[in-house]
């Protein structure tokens, strides 16, 4: 008897639901046994009831079996101090999802601003540091007239475990025929902070002798995404690096609504396209879906192999391969120069499983 998968849905604020529907209508179309259960979150949460994230919205992320959660927030709508609300971050940091995975892929058909070469493939995978970091004092830093302070604090447990899971990440591409290549991203040569981060690499690193690890600073890495992005395959960095890069390698893409993402910890895992909320266009049915779409596949795959099964891990490739084909035969929304709005490219998407 196939087993019934509990997923929390956050629908989002903004363009979330428009990019969120279609997402759903696809999963409900494989022959699996989802059962979606909708939480309240975002910046319509809290103008409904007081709270961007709700107590109930979060026990049922926590006892579900996966997360998708489309875009969240509003900068119209703030907290007093004038900060805008992140319930996204403070899901990841409650149910202690610590490593953030951020895929970069560029397919033909990718307004990828970069003249690849001939031959040279861009493949590689981003892991953040999700839950430490400079957001470490998250709403909390001291401010004061005329100064203002913000901690970054890594430990060690978290470190090594996002370290782990990069290499693990690492080993199984290395099977699909990826390189085999873990790069630490960090700024060792100016805070004793990431020499430590690096310390805890290359002990993890030990673990790993069939695999190569090796180190880069992140300005430097910032300039190699774009000269060379072909020669990486996995880097692991602390939180904020990871913010900043992760926006880097969706403009590789062609822009943010091409670059899904992942928050995994031990027993949890939040799938939700990388891009915000987009007030400017909701409503107008012309988001385009696909970093929606290509986090449920990344759920797919994380779901197969979590619970050994092989037809959940088929159809997240499934999935990627028809985006891939929509974006080769240009049936894409008009950021992509296509001609499609959300749900005519959903369809085209659909129609290719």
């Amino acid at each position: 008897m196939s087993k019934t998968f509990e997923i929390a849905v956050f629908h989002g604020d903004g363009i979330g639901p428009e990019i969120m529907a279609p997402t759903l209508d696809l999963l409900r179309g494989l022959d699996h046994d989802f059962r979606f259960t909708d939480c309240p979150a975002g910046a319509a949460s809290y103008l409904d009831c007081g709270s961007d994230l709700p107590q109930a919205s979060l026990d049922t992320a926590r006892q579900a079996d996966a997360i998708l959660l489309s875009a969240l927030g509003d900068p119209a709508v703030r907290y007093p101090d004038g900060t805008e609300m992140t319930p996204q971050i403070d899901i990841r940091i409650a149910l202690d999802l610590y490593a953030g995975v951020r895929p970069v892929r560029i397919v033909p058909g990718m307004r990828t601003p970069l003249a690849l070469p001939d031959g040279k493939v861009v493949d590689f995978v981003l892991v953040r540091e999700s839950t430490e970091g400079l957001f470490h004092t998250q709403g909390k830093g001291r401010v004061e007239a005329d100064l203002a302070e913000e901690t970054l604090r890594l430990t060690r447990r978290t470190t090594e475990k996002v370290c782990r899971f990069a290499f693990d990440l690492a080993r199984d591409r290395k099977a699909a025929g990826q390189k085999g290549r873990v790069t630490s991203v960090d700024k060792a040569n100016v805070f004793r902070a990431f020499a430590f981060w690096r310390e805890v690499f290359d002990g993890v690193a030990g673990d790993y002798p069939d695999l190569t690890s090796d180190h880069a600073y992140v300005d430097a890495m910032a300039l190699w995404f774009v000269l060379k992005p072909w020669d990486w395959d996995v880097m692991v960095t602390e939180n904020m690096f990871g913010d900043i890069l992760s926006d880097l390698g969706a403009g590789l893409m062609g822009g943010l609504g091409m670059a899904p993402s992942a928050d995994i910890g031990d027993d949890h895992a939040v799938f939700q396209p990388c891009h915000g909320s987009a007030p400017d266009i909701a409503g107008q049915g012309i988001a385009n879906p696909i970093a929606m779409i290509l986090s449920a596949a990344m759920m797919l795959d994380w779901l197969g192999r979590r619970h050994g099964d092989d037809t959940l891990v088929r159809d997240g490739a499934r999935v990627h391969a028809a985006v891939d084909a929509c974006l080769a035969a240009g049936d894409v929304t008009v950021d992509l120069g296509g001609a499609l709005d959300t749900q005519g490219a959903a369809r085209a998407i659909m129609a290719r499983l």
